[in-house]
């Protein structure tokens, strides 16, 4: 099993059809004893879900914008577990007015920064004391080199989500910590919900990809996270894996 044994903070469960679920569910299949977060009227929904586990982990409550709740993540996860070797960031949020580029505010724009871009970085630091070396930090991005119809701030913020992560990779990488993303295709996901006119990507992807892309099957995606958090990609940080059909690699 490729992660036997370890132990595994997820965030981002909010649904049974979400990435995170999907990685949840693996993660258990392949051995791990998981964690997962959630927060205020969430915790609920979260709680709920996690029973459609394999097993029903523990649920600890971190809000990413919240200083006390990251400055205390690591001593509330003690109660559950004693060290952690990996954890996966699926978290984003933006206002609606970050989704209309031209007037977008700076309050908008300064949210989804914080909850989308910064709290990489928040996470990894809030989980580091926890972390054994050789650990894994996947997080999942929407490949932010092209400028998307209707995902406008939230694609700039993605692009610093990728920038952190490199960023990550180098600091961390000393203290034998990995960090990688995963760029998934467009999935039927409580995040894409929240953005105005995202079924135009469902439309048109699927004719781009070279493999083809079903937008409701998350589990590509989360093999792909598995596969990060294990133990068969040691030399690998600050890289992007696609997993989109290879719509990354084609032109126009």
């Amino acid at each position: 099993m490729l992660l036997k044994d370890k132990t595994l903070l997820i965030t981002g469960v909010l649904m049974d059809s979400s990435i995170a679920f999907h990685v949840a569910k693996l993660a258990q299949e392949q051995g791990a004893s998981v964690i997962l977060t959630s927060f205020g009227r969430t915790m609920k929904i979260t709680q709920t879900i996690a029973k459609r586990l394999p097993s029903t982990p523990p649920v600890v409550e971190l809000d990413v914008a919240n200083q006390e709740h990251l400055d205390s993540l690591a001593e509330r996860l003690r109660e559950h577990t004693d060290s952690l070797d990996g954890i996966l960031h699926s978290i984003g949020f933006a206002p609606q007015g970050a989704f209309n580029f031209l007037e977008g505010t700076w309050e908008d724009v300064a949210t989804a920064l914080q909850v989308s871009s910064y709290s990489l970085k928040a996470l990894a630091v809030a989980g580091l004391p926890l972390m054994a070396e050789g650990g894994s930090i996947v997080g999942l991005t929407f490949d932010a080199k092209f400028a998307w119809p209707v995902y406008d701030w939230m694609g700039v913020a993605k692009a610093a989500f990728e920038s952190t992560n490199r960023y990550l990779a180098r600091d961390l990488g000393p203290k034998g910590v990995r960090c990688n993303l995963v760029a998934a295709g467009p999935i039927r996901t409580t995040a894409a919900k929240s953005i105005p006119g995202f079924e135009q990507f469902e439309r048109i992807w699927d004719e781009r990809a070279p493999l083809g892309w079903n937008v409701s099957d998350p589990l590509p995606a989360a093999q792909a996270c598995v596969a990060l958090l294990s133990d068969w990609f040691p030399a690998t940080t600050g890289e992007i894996v696609h997993v989109d059909g290879g719509v990354h690699a084609m032109g126009q």
